[in-house]
């Protein structure tokens, strides 16, 4: 309290105000998607997804790994049981603890700079504005903490969305190790006298797509298998899985609009990949779904 009333601070602003932007315009994530492993600009633009959120920075978090969740890929590989296994191209406790650091430790006296996450087919990049805390570097980040924003920090770990116990770089690096995949890399850099950290995660996307071709072969055919694009792979893979698919099944499988889902699976149909199975009395069937032809699995097995 002052002789003028409540004045709220940085980080009760930050945390609890309706909203934010009026005193920070920046308290804002931007999430853009790219189709390949580079950025294009103008008539080759390659950007696929491009959303903004604003907000309150428990609900930002929130929002923005929510979207993220709907980007990330899975991928399918044939263990020695038999079986298909999927694993998501990163780890949930890798992105969404840089998520959560980007918007708990970035500088806010940069108040017109927003956090941008950038995906590519080979890593994920989310860059804050601001340099590194004091006394933090890339070469002991893994060990020491100085928040940037204390206030911040302490109510976070109140509302249980940090731990605040030096531990979520580590759980970072050790959740992508788990899965096989390379160290997160963190970088500090600047363009036009503004600092920003940025923090890179990779998968191995080369790799799972040559399981998922190998485990295709196996299905369909070398020959056939090189002709699938990856969506129709990762369909043929579920469908030797579970034994069919339907429509919403793969919307969720290829994070394509249901249309568009609905469209794939036809034209995989007219390729005589798949059987179409619905009721032909009535115009949309509920129930209808798809299997593999056959003739196609039967081949498949005679090549081997």
């Amino acid at each position: 309290m002052t002789t003028k009333g409540f004045q709220p601070n940085v980080a009760c602003t930050l945390l609890f105000a309706r909203d934010p932007l009026r005193k920070f315009p920046g308290c804002k994530t931007r999430l853009l998607r790219f189709e390949g492993e580079h950025e294009h600009t103008g008539s080759t633009l390659n950007a696929v997804k491009d959303v903004t959120f604003e907000g309150p920075v428990p609900m930002l978090i929130v929002e923005t790994a929510k979207i993220v969740e709907t980007q990330l890929r899975t991928f399918s590989k044939l263990g020695t049981d038999g079986k298909f296994y999927t694993d998501p191209e990163y780890p949930y406790g890798a992105w969404y603890e840089a998520i959560v650091n980007a918007c708990v430790h970035r500088s806010y006296s940069m108040k017109n700079q927003n956090i941008f996450i950038r995906m590519f087919d080979d890593r994920l990049i989310i860059e804050s504005p601001g340099g590194f805390p004091p006394f933090v570097s890339p070469e002991n980040i893994y060990e020491f903490s100085h928040p940037r924003n204390p206030h911040l920090m302490s109510a976070m770990q109140f509302l249980d969305y940090v731990k605040a116990m030096n531990e979520g770089t580590r759980r970072m690096r050790d959740s992508m190790n788990r899965m096989r995949l390379p160290n997160p890399e963190f970088k500090e850099g600047e363009v036009s006298f503004n600092t920003y950290v940025r923090v890179v995660l990779r998968n191995n996307v080369k790799q799972r797509r040559a399981w998922v071709v190998a485990d295709v072969s196996s299905i369909v055919g070398e020959d056939l298998a090189r002709q699938l694009s990856e969506h129709e792979r990762m369909i043929v893979n579920r469908i030797s899985d579970n034994g069919r698919i339907n429509v919403s099944e793969v919307q969720r499988l290829t994070q394509r609009e249901w249309s568009s889902a609905k469209t794939l699976l036809q034209k995989m149909v007219k390729k005589e990949i798949l059987v179409w199975h619905h009721r032909k009395d009535i115009e949309r069937d509920s129930g209808a779904y798809y299997t593999l032809k056959k003739s196609i699995q039967k081949t498949a097995k005679i090549k081997e």
